[in-house]
């Protein structure tokens, strides 16, 4: 998350969250990738629901330990919401996930970068300028304002945190900086504050987010990283070898039998001792997917109450940079009355070689703009850089966007906490149930929740676990015997 070291959250490693330690387990995913997928006749032991971050790596680690595996995916392509698009004329782009934040010694997506030979390249948040939605660069003075504004609401944040009233934030910050009360230009500021800060970073509108529990997790130290050939490599790499069905949309999990677990697909069943669920959580929400019997009502509650957030990208590739590319983010303070619209915007220019703005918008306007042709959008985006830099700028070559909300198998961009819920929940939604069903995703990461490593940490999590299952019930059953049910 890039911004929560601005709020000042420690970092944390991964800890012993299972008995096998990140590098061992690495490194015998590692070993195991020359092996081929199990033979097609062969049942399965092991469904995994989902070919994103979370179920590749929980595939990968129990692949390794010698089960035979199989991944059901609904869309035409792996990595779910890691998306590297090539679909136009300027270079590949990640329209979902694009950094790896805190890439520290103790990211796990580090050390598998390192061993795969990923490029990377860092961008910086403070490597960045700002500009006045009336046109231009913001002056000295506003930029003072601004930057006190700043450590207002994080001192206020800070004092805030372990208050037991839950309020959103847009309400707590409209409150104790006597919102209503400030010039239009300190408004603005505020509201800019509000969507580049927390909007941005959380995918929910500011008075949807709870302050007590918008940024419960942690993250790691270090800088923040660019695959320079996109997040695809490493979906390709955690790909290999694995018995990957694509275009298996999910509709029904059955798991009441005595002989294991039937996943019923678009494209028929498929049967299995345990299973590993790593549908998004709104997915989830939208209950495109029935349990049979259903989930127990924590899991129910924990689907409800948690939020899903949105964030948007629209690519704009141009016959040549007009902004100082030395930059890697040019903020925008937009006009009074358009609040959260084309506030930031990253300079790939640098990362790429290629003239590219990526804007971003979330919330409310990431929602809305999903409606939009891609022409409208740009169109859109091209009038506000148009305030920042001057009419005399030319018009985009191509343009390439997102919708992550109305995208069937995503619904959304990433979870977080809006009013209502509590980390603890995240805890629920990670729970087994009967030693069959094994839950993964970034939704289910309580330290880690909305990033990728959160979504890896999970799958390999999961995995774990349910090794751990299985070889207790085994030990059970005695040498010689045959295990039936799980």
């Amino acid at each position: 998350m890039k911004r929560r070291k601005a709020l000042g959250m420690a970092g944390v490693g991964l800890g012993a969250i299972w008995s096998m330690g990140m590098p061992q387990a690495m490194a015998q995913m590692n070993r195991a990738s020359d092996r081929q997928p199990a033979p097609a006749g062969e049942a399965p032991q092991v469904i995994v629901i989902g070919a994103g971050m979370a179920g590749l790596a929980a595939a990968q680690r129990l692949r390794a330990a010698g089960r035979r595996v199989l991944v059901l995916e609904a869309r035409d392509r792996t990595g779910g919401r890691i998306f590297t698009s090539k679909g136009w004329r300027g270079p590949a782009v990640d329209l979902g996930a694009s950094w790896i934040h805190g890439a520290g010694p103790g990211n796990p997506l580090v050390q598998l970068t390192r061993q795969i030979g990923a490029r990377t390249v860092s961008t910086d948040l403070e490597n960045s300028e700002a500009y006045d939605g009336q046109g231009g660069e913001l002056g000295a003075a506003q930029q003072r304002r601004l930057a006190a504004l700043r450590s207002q609401i994080r001192k206020l944040l800070a004092d805030r945190e372990l208050e037991d009233r839950d309020v959103s934030l847009q309400a707590l910050i409209h409150e104790e900086l006597d919102y209503a009360e400030r010039p239009v230009l300190e408004q603005r500021m505020i509201e800019f504050l509000l969507n580049s800060m927390f909007e941005h970073e959380y995918g929910a509108a500011a008075r949807q987010l709870s302050a007590r529990w918008f940024d419960a997790g942690s993250a790691y130290e270090g800088e923040e990283l660019l695959l320079r050939e996109g997040y695809r490599v490493l979906i390709d790499h955690l790909s290999a070898g694995l018995d990957i069905r694509l275009q298996h949309e999910v509709s029904e999990i059955d798991y009441q039998g005595v002989a294991g677990v039937t996943v019923r697909t678009s494209q028929g069943s498929f049967s299995a001792q345990q299973l590993i669920v790593t549908l998004p959580l709104g997915v989830l929400k939208a209950g495109k997917v029935r349990f049979s019997p259903a989930l127990p009502s924590s899991k129910q509650m924990a689907i409800e109450r948690l939020g899903v957030g949105v964030l948007n990208k629209c690519c704009l590739l141009f016959p040549r940079a007009f902004w100082d590319t030395r930059l890697d983010w040019l903020n925008h303070l937009p006009q009074a009355g358009r609040a959260g619209q084309w506030t930031e915007w990253v300079s790939l220019a640098r990362p790429s070689g290629a003239p590219v703005l990526m804007g971003f918008n979330a919330a409310d306007h990431g929602r809305r703009i999903e409606s939009q042709s891609d022409a409208a959008q740009a169109q859109e985006a091209m009038a506000v850089l148009r305030r920042m830099f001057g009419a005399q700028i030319p018009a985009p070559q191509d343009v390439l966007v997102s919708r992550w909300a109305s995208d069937p198998h995503a619904l959304g961009a990433y979870s977080c906490h809006v009013l209502g819920s509590h980390p603890a929940q995240r805890d629920d939604l990670a729970k087994s149930v009967n030693g069959r069903l094994f839950f993964a995703g970034e939704a289910t990461d309580r330290q880690h929740y909305q990033t990728v490593h959160g979504a890896y940490q999970s799958g390999m999590r999961a995995a774990q676990e349910l090794l751990q299952v299985a070889s207790g019930v085994r030990q059970s059953l005695g040498p010689g015997r045959r295990l039936t049910v799980l």
